[in-house]
């Protein structure tokens, strides 16, 4: 147990608190001293009652804004929890759509690499396969950037 000495509206005070909460205990006072001292007249027994009752006010109004808080709070943690669902989905699909640009990448170079005879639609075929190629390309890209 450690003793400390409070001062609270210019009378001092013996009390005995758990070891290591001197200092939460010294500031608690200094917040009820200053509620007293702000109360002029009367007794030092009617400051100390309206300082209680002024710091009972200020704990009712705090519970208060927490109580209009929490539904804000519930919704916040709501709409985290489906932006992280979203974002979940959209990793299974960049992740969907990777394979399949690999997939086509390697099919695209397998045909690149396979002698073909020539017909008379080939070069249409070929810039249809490059365009198709790019575009594969620019996706890929996209996607790493987005990882």
């Amino acid at each position: 147990m450690a003793d400390v000495k409070l001062t609270i509206a210019g009378r001092p005070y013996d009390v005995h608190c758990a070891d290591g909460e001197e200092a939460q205990l010294l500031q608690l006072a200094a917040v009820v001293d200053e509620k007293a001292r702000g109360i002029q007249g009367g007794t030092e027994v009617r400051q100390l009652l309206f300082a209680a009752l002024m710091l009972a006010d200020d704990a009712q109004d705090a519970k208060g804004k927490v109580d209009k808080a929490e539904p804000q709070s519930d919704s916040l943690r709501a709409a985290v929890a489906l932006a992280e669902s979203r974002e979940a989905a959209t990793r299974e699909e960049l992740r969907a759509a990777v394979v399949r640009e690999q997939t086509a990448l390697k099919e695209l170079e397998a045909l690149r690499s396979t002698p073909t005879a020539p017909t008379l639609a080939k070069p249409a075929n070929d810039r249809a396969l490059l365009q198709i190629a790019d575009r594969i390309e620019a996706l890929a890209t996209k996607v790493e950037q987005m990882s």
